[in-house]
């Protein structure tokens, strides 16, 4: 985002983003939303959270991956999580996702012997890239899109299985349900929406304000 900025505190429709996440998962039936939260963070709490009430609990144990981030978290918890409990692992960075979504992913997802992952079916074709003897990117291949899901959050799995899984899976990880797949399970897909963006380029602030302003 080149912002100067953690991209989670960025203002977005006059709040932080991450405030609209939060309040994406306390509409829902999550009893409490654990922030996983930089050691050294010291803008959370210069934000008003009240909204939440006692739901949100912040947690200064991040690491420097998403697994070492989400592991730690699940560390951290454990004295008021059990290993049987569902855990829906959500990103900061998706401030749009849709009540609908996260009411399907817990529905479909909790009647699932493994849970799953919100995602989206593929729409567009896919290149797969190659350099050519001079450094220029050149297609190499197109891939079968009909196979192919863009994997979103939140993604839901038990408490002890998912830090099992992250536990076992060390570096190389990009998700929860990559962890998950290395134990040799199969992750629920559970079709979301468009809406749920992942704020990555400066163009996205613009796109999420639009989708928030719509509702």
């Amino acid at each position: 985002m080149a912002r100067g900025q953690a991209k989670q505190y960025l203002g977005l429709a006059g709040r932080p983003m991450l405030w609209h996440a939060l309040r994406a998962l306390c509409a829902v039936a999550v009893e409490t939303v654990f922030v996983v939260l930089s050691a050294e963070d010291r803008e959370f709490a210069r934000h008003d959270w009240s909204a939440f009430g006692a739901r949100v609990e912040p947690l200064y144990c991040g690491g420097a991956t998403r697994r070492d981030s989400v592991y730690n978290g699940l560390v951290a918890a454990s004295a008021l999580v059990d290993v049987d409990d569902w855990m829906l692992v959500h990103d900061a960075a998706r401030p749009c996702v849709p009540r609908a979504d996260i009411e399907a992913l817990i529905a479909e997802c909790s009647a699932d012997a493994i849970g799953g992952v919100l995602a989206l079916p593929i729409a567009e074709t896919v290149k797969r890239a190659g350099k050519d003897e001079a450094g220029v990117q050149r297609i190499a291949g197109t891939e079968d899109r009909t196979q192919l899901w863009l994997a979103q959050t939140p993604q839901m799995f038990r408490a002890g299985l998912l830090a099992q899984a992250l536990r076992s899976a060390g570096g190389g990880v990009t998700d929860e349900a990559s962890a998950v797949e290395r134990l040799g399970l199969r992750p629920r897909l559970v079709t979301g929406s468009r809406e749920n963006l992942k704020v990555t380029y400066p163009e996205d602030l613009a796109i999420a304000t639009a989708i928030l302003a719509a509702r």
